[in-house]
């Protein structure tokens, strides 16, 4: 009777922990919401293209979800399709001028339309936890700046992280320390923004708790 009674008693208290085991996971591992802001320009070296896949297997493999602008060019589609490809959930923000220009990614699990560029920045910003921005453009320029102008504000605490790779931020990086040394900044910018030279420096200032 003993060892019925401890048969059954082990076998409940494995029920129990199949039953908890899901919730226990989730709340060990945090899943991040990761708005990205990049290049839609097909024309770049092949070297921005191969890092932002690593960084966008790195997304979807590890179950974190994919905020971008749901275009169908350069950086864009690169970093969503290998977010999709590893397993991962992409939301794009679409815009009505690239939808109706028909660049819209296939890629996507979720497509959040808009009016503008100003309302994509708004959405995209309240759909995620935490900003990286890639190399671009001016488009990529406004929108790294609108997030960090904002946060000086006290609008959010949400901080930027830039993707330095090929050293292709860093005249942005030494600007921003001339400005803090000339007294044009409040505070430490880098509460706000920080650089990443590497995948492996990305991940760690994305997982840094504050």
């Amino acid at each position: 009777m003993t060892f019925l009674r401890f048969t059954l008693f082990s076998w409940q208290s494995y029920l129990v922990f199949c039953r908890d085991l899901p919730t226990f996971v989730a709340s060990i591992i945090i899943i991040m919401k990761i708005n990205v802001f990049c290049s839609a320009n097909n024309r770049l070296s092949p070297v921005y293209f191969e890092l932002t896949a690593q960084l966008g297997h790195w997304i979807g493999s590890h179950g974190h979800h994919l905020v971008y602008g749901g275009a169908n060019l350069g950086l864009m589609e690169c970093l969503a399709r290998a977010v999709h490809e590893s397993g991962g959930h992409v939301t794009g923000v679409v815009p009505s001028k690239i939808e109706e220009g028909g660049l819209v990614s296939a890629y996507m699990d979720e497509c959040v339309r808009c009016a503008t560029l100003s309302e994509r920045k708004r959405l995209m910003l309240e759909a995620s936890d935490v900003v990286v921005a890639l190399p671009g453009g001016l488009g990529t320029l406004d929108e790294i700046f609108s997030v960090v102008a904002e946060g000086t504000l006290g609008y959010h605490n949400k901080r930027v992280v830039v993707y330095n790779m090929e050293g292709f931020w860093t005249p942005l990086s030494n600007m921003l320390d001339d400005m803090q040394q000339r007294g044009m900044m409040r505070g430490d910018y880098h509460r706000l923004i920080t650089f990443a030279d590497s995948l492996t420096q990305l991940v760690e200032l994305l997982e840094k708790k504050d």
